[in-house]
């Protein structure tokens, strides 16, 4: 299929307000984000560069939002070693934040700009990328298109393909064909993902296993950390992280069932977005809880039933204060969240059994005893509380879970040498030019 006519198949999607055709990712994400940016560079968004391009070769890195971020910091400081410049994209401000905190200076971020042909031309005529490598599931029609017009090498890292947007790019094979024969290759995390990609046109396609598990644990401030600690003493504790809505009042149930069997437990729930904080307070007040808002400053006291963690990037300090943790996203919502950094944290895992979106990961940690899948609030209930009992058995899961993180590791070295053939290059260019130009 012609660029052109692909041009033309897009547009019409786009007039016909297919918001839920994958390729529209990008714009519905900038769309219902609108409220939550950082005003100060907006302007980032149309592709209007706030920083100069440096001198020599330039890799554009994509991570679209903070799980993606994390994923990609190991393979970014592997590129920055290589002594080549990397402007690194994402589309949240939180992931911003992340990438500002793990990678500081070492890089330039720049907020994605939106996939618009003007905002994608403006971006590509500034930075003038060698190489861009893009995060996971980020397929934007107009970016894809206009970095194959300029022969620019694409490159589809960590790259999976959820059931429901497989099921919708085979309602359109020709558009599918159209964009991922741009691609020059695709570094799949799975066995299931790399077909699904090979079946809609992609080639060549590698897999490398998930990139998210060579990531060093989430990190803690340990003087916040003690602190905590001592606030909680010998009390038992259990989370329930990243939940989506309804997911954080079947939390409280769970405390309410469990909390007579077990006095003074703590239940902290961490919810995907901390901005619905001030009404979740509400409503676990009015069920008679008292709630310690971590963003306020909260003690933990000894009347405390659930400690809201309701702030950004302390994903790390919340599972070092339990060894239990419900995974959400997968009981009144579908796909699931990552359960690799409360794996890795040697905590417990459970999760509702809507997690397709990690249904490798899920299977792996299942497999080794690391993980449990729960029907549903009264099956969760009785999950925490056979754990809480049961010092043994939770510890095993424990166990369990570092091991099945060990064994999945090796992703970072299979990206690295798939993006050799790209990345080489550059590095030549970059010796043979000096510091004094492109």
């Amino acid at each position: 299929m012609s660029e052109r006519w692909a041009r033309r198949l897009l547009s019409g999607y786009r007039l016909a307000g297919s918001v839920a055709f994958p390729v529209m990712g990008a714009y519905v994400a900038w769309r219902s984000s609108r409220g939550k940016e950082d005003h100060a560079r907006r302007r980032e968004r149309y592709g209007r560069a706030s920083q100069p391009r440096p001198e020599g070769p330039l890799i554009w890195v994509h991570a679209a939002s903070v799980g993606e971020t994390i994923a990609v910091v190991p393979l970014v400081e592997s590129i920055l070693g290589y002594g080549i410049n990397i402007v690194l994209t994402t589309g949240t401000v939180t992931s911003a934040q992340v990438a500002d905190e793990r990678l500081g200076g070492r890089v330039i971020h720049q907020y994605v700009p939106l996939d618009m042909k003007p905002a994608v031309s403006r971006f590509l005529d500034h930075w003038q990328p060698d190489l861009a490598i893009i995060a996971e599931s980020e397929i934007w029609p107009m970016t894809i298109l206009e970095l194959g017009r300029r022969r620019v090498p694409q490159v589809l890292v960590n790259g999976r393909l959820s059931d429901r947007s497989f099921k919708n790019w085979k309602k359109r094979p020709f558009i599918a064909e159209a964009l991922f024969e741009n691609l020059a290759h695709v570094v799949a995390q799975s066995d299931v993902d790399g077909q699904r990609f090979a079946a809609l046109g992609a080639r060549p396609v590698s897999v490398s296993g998930n990139l998210k598990v060579d990531t060093a644990p989430p990190p803690v401030d340990e003087k916040v950390l003690n602190a905590l600690q001592r606030q909680i003493g010998k009390r038992k504790t259990w989370a329930a992280i990243s939940t989506h809505d309804g997911e954080e009042a079947v939390a409280a149930e769970v405390h309410t069932m469990l909390h007579k069997r077990h006095p003074g437990l703590l239940t902290i729930i961490v919810p995907r977005h901390p901005d619905r904080a001030a009404a979740l307070a509400e409503e676990f007040t009015a069920l008679g809880l008292s709630v310690a808002r971590r963003s306020n400053g909260d003690k933990v006291t000894a009347d405390t039933d659930i400690l809201l963690g309701d702030t950004i990037g302390e994903m790390g300090l919340y599972l070092r204060l339990t060894e239990i943790a419900f995974v959400g996203r997968s009981l009144t919502s579908e796909g699931g969240q990552n359960p690799l950094e409360p794996a890795m944290l040697e905590t417990a895992v459970l999760a509702g059994r809507n997690v397709q979106n990690f249904r490798e990961t899920y299977q792996r940690l299942i497999d080794r005893g690391g993980a449990k899948l729960v029907r549903d609030r009264d099956m969760l209930a009785g999950a925490v509380n056979f754990l809480l009992v049961n010092e043994v058995a939770r510890h095993d899961m424990m166990a369990a879970g570092v091991v099945t993180v060990d064994e999945m590791r090796g992703a970072l070295a299979k990206t690295l040498r798939a993006l050799e053939p790209y990345i080489q290059p550059l590095v030549v260019k970059s010796r043979l030019k000096g510091p004094g130009g492109r």
